[in-house]
C-alpha cells in the first residue's frame, strides 16, 4: 500500500472525530466492571443437552442449513460435522452419513495448517449462499502467517474427504505463539469479518500497515469491503490486544471481546474507524481518540473467546474465568450488570453460538493443554439462554 495512503488511513483511524469515548454503563460511571462476587441467580442459562464429546480442542463452530454443525479442531487441523436432532438436510442443508444425533464424522484435515502455541485451525464461517455454494470460510495458521481461505465442503464424497483445496482470499496476518485472534463470521450485511490479535507484537495493534490487532471487512471474495474507512484497506477497527469473539444485534450493532494483558479484559461496541486504545491503554483510560469497552473483567473472571447475542444479552464465553457471561444490552449501552453462570461446572469455554432455534451452543476447551480435561472432554453443550 502506498505511503500516503497508510498516513491517511492512520489519520482517519486515530481521529478523535471518528474514535470518540463511547458511551458509559448506566449511572455515568463508566464501563460496567463485573467481579467474581457477581453471582448468577435466577434467569440464567440451563443445560438441554450434550451435542457432543470427545473433540480434541475444539475452536470454531458453526450451523449448517438443516441444523447440523461444523467444528474446526485447532491442533489436528480436522473439520468434523456433528450430527443433530432433525439435523439430517432440508431448507437447504445436505445429507450425512450417519442419522445419529451426536454422531461425528469426519469431513476432512485442513492442509497447509501448522498448529502451536496458540495457532492452528482456528474460525469457521459458512457463506451466506451455502445452499448453492456449498462454501465454507477458516482462519488458519501456516508457518508463516495467519490467513483466510475458504474451502468447498462436499458431503456426498467419502467421510474425511469431503473438503476441496483451500483458496488463499487473505494471507500476511501477523502470526506468533500467542495473540492469533482468529475468529470470522458473516455479519448482516452479508461481508466477512475477522478479528486479529496483535502475535506477541503490540505495536502492530496501533499500525495502520499491519493486519495484526484488528478487526478487519471483507467482501466474500476476500477484497477489502467497500465503505471501509479507506477505500483499498481491510482494516475496519484498529487498537485491539486479541480479540476472538464477535457478535451482532438485532440492529444490526457489531461488539466484540479481547483478551487484556494483565488487568482488564474488555466487551466493545465497534465502531467503524475506531481505536481501542491497545497498547496506549488496558480498559478504560478516558483519553480522547480512544474508545472505551462498555464493561470489562479481570482476566481471572473472563479471559473471553466466543461471543453471541440472544434473548436480550450478549453471552461471553470465558477461558480461564471458566464461566459462560451474560451481559443484558438495549441499544448502544448496558442494560444491567454482568453476570457469570455455570462457573467451573464444564472448564474452559471456547465458543458460544447462537443456533437457529434460539438456543445457545457452547463449546469447551479443556483439551488445549491449560485446562484439565473431564471424562468426554472436550463437547458441545445445548442450552436454553433464560434471562
Amino acid at each position: 500500500m502506498h505511503r500516503r495512503l497508510l498516513a491517511a488511513l492512520l489519520a482517519l483511524l486515530l481521529a478523535p472525530a471518528a474514535c470518540s469515548s463511547s458511551a458509559p454503563a448506566p449511572g455515568g460511571a463508566g464501563p460496567a466492571t463485573a467481579s467474581p462476587a457477581t453471582p448468577g441467580g435466577p434467569g440464567g442459562p440451563t443445560v438441554r443437552a450434550t451435542v457432543a464429546d470427545g473433540l480434541a480442542v475444539p475452536w470454531g463452530l458453526v450451523v449448517l442449513p438443516g441444523g447440523d454443525l461444523l467444528v474446526s479442531e485447532r491442533d489436528s487441523a480436522r473439520i468434523v460435522r456433528i450430527a443433530t436432532p432433525g439435523g439430517a438436510g432440508g431448507a437447504g442443508g445436505s445429507p450425512r452419513a450417519d442419522g445419529a444425533a451426536g454422531a461425528k464424522t469426519e469431513a476432512g484435515t485442513v492442509p497447509g495448517v501448522v498448529a502451536g502455541g496458540e495457532g492452528g485451525l482456528l474460525g469457521l464461517a459458512v457463506s451466506p449462499g451455502f445452499a448453492a455454494d456449498r462454501l465454507v470460510y477458516a482462519y488458519l495458521s501456516t508457518a508463516e502467517d495467519n490467513r483466510i481461505v475458504r474451502i468447498r465442503y462436499d458431503p456426498a464424497l467419502p467421510v474425511g474427504a469431503q473438503l476441496g483445496t483451500p483458496e488463499t482470499l487473505l494471507a500476511g496476518i501477523p502470526r506468533g505463539p500467542r495473540h492469533n485472534g482468529g475468529r470470522i463470521a458473516f455479519g448482516p450485511d452479508g461481508l466477512l469479518y475477522a478479528t486479529t490479535g496483535d502475535s506477541g507484537d503490540p505495536a502492530l495493534a496501533q499500525d495502520a500497515a499491519s493486519l495484526g490487532g484488528k478487526i478487519l471487512r471483507l467482501t466474500p471474495d476476500g477484497a477489502p469491503a467497500p465503505g471501509n474507512p479507506l477505500p483499498g484497506s481491510p482494516v475496519y477497527s484498529l487498537g485491539h490486544r486479541n480479540p476472538e469473539g464477535i457478535a451482532w444485534d438485532p440492529e444490526g450493532r457489531l461488539w466484540a471481546c479481547e483478551f487484556g494483558a494483565d488487568t482488564w479484559d474488555e466487551l466493545n461496541l465497534i465502531r467503524p474507524g475506531g481505536n481501542y486504545g491497545w497498547p496506549e491503554l488496558e480498559g478504560a483510560g478516558h483519553r480522547p481518540g480512544f474508545i472505551d469497552p462498555l464493561a470489562q473483567w479481570r482476566p481471572a473472571e473472563a479471559s473471553p473467546s466466543g461471543l453471541a447475542y440472544a434473548d436480550g444479552a450478549l453471552w461471553m464465553a470465558a477461558l480461564r474465568g471458566t464461566r459462560l457471561w451474560r451481559v443484558p444490552i438495549a441499544g448502544d449501552h448496558l442494560a444491567g450488570s454482568p453476570r457469570g453462570y455455570l462457573n467451573d461446572a464444564y472448564g474452559r469455554l471456547r465458543t458460544v453460538v447462537t443456533a437457529p432455534d434460539g438456543t445457545l451452543l457452547l463449546a469447551t476447551n479443556n483439551t488445549d493443554g491449560r485446562g484439565e480435561p473431564r471424562p468426554g472432554d472436550d463437547r458441545v453443550l445445548r442450552l436454553a439462554p433464560g434471562g
